[in-house]
């Protein structure tokens, strides 16, 4: 389907940027923001599901103005000043139009979600010449990541209809995971901080596991 070749270039593009931005802040900044990058292109399957469901017009151009997810990609970062400095640099490029950003950290869904959400436009450039097509960028911690991974596999597992003490308890969850990033920033700070009086050398934040991470959730939600 030729909607989904030219928005998988789309996703390339934005690779692309990323992997270069990542060499960029280890080399020149002595530091890497970025500890995981994840992208997906609607299947054609999905695509057309959802334009049913929003009774949008069967067409190419109706399609790809009514649906701006089609393309996605996900950046992991490791602490939350992070996300933000990986949107701004991302979305200042010359050839990258923002269309909208939502910032769910700083105002979280009713659930507790956490994120940033930048939908944008960058060209593609095939052999008849250079065409805009939009990716949906999101930008999120390590703990942001986990907590949305675990919401979604419940939302699914219940159709939807989640359970209202599973509810609560993903609101708790979610309150653990902010206060665990709160400790991380103040963390990451206090390591810049004794870095900067010691000689340059290059940083990596540390790889943390799943396993790891949630046995910082745990002690997060017994300081409480």
């Amino acid at each position: 389907m030729r909607m989904q070749m030219e928005h998988q270039f789309a996703v390339d593009e934005i690779l692309t940027k990323v992997s270069i931005l990542r060499q960029e802040f280890l080399h020149l900044h002595q530091y890497n923001p970025i500890e995981h990058v994840g992208a997906r292109v609607k299947t054609p399957t999905s695509i057309l599901e959802k334009a049913i469901r929003r009774d949008i017009e069967l067409s190419a151009e109706s399609i790809r103005a009514g649906i701006q997810d089609i393309a996605g990609v996900r950046i992991t970062c490791s602490f939350i000043s992070d996300t933000y400095r990986v949107l701004e640099t991302l979305t200042s490029q010359t050839d990258v139009r923002v269309i909208q950003i939502k910032d769910y950290i700083a105002n979280p869904k009713p659930n507790g979600y956490k994120s940033l959400h930048a939908i944008i436009e960058i060209p593609v450039h095939l052999s008849t010449g250079a065409v805009p097509r939009i990716v949906e960028v999101q930008i999120r911690t390590i703990a942001m990541d986990f907590w949305a991974s675990l919401e979604h596999k419940i939302y699914y597992k219940y159709e939807g209809a989640v359970p209202d003490h599973l509810s609560e308890t993903l609101t708790d969850a979610a309150e653990a995971v902010a206060r665990l990033d709160q400790r991380m920033e103040d963390l990451h700070h206090e390591v810049k901080g004794i870095e900067s009086t010691q000689p340059s050398e290059v940083w990596h934040a540390p790889d943390i596991s799943e396993d790891v991470l949630k046995k910082m959730w745990e002690q997060a939600q017994a300081s409480r």
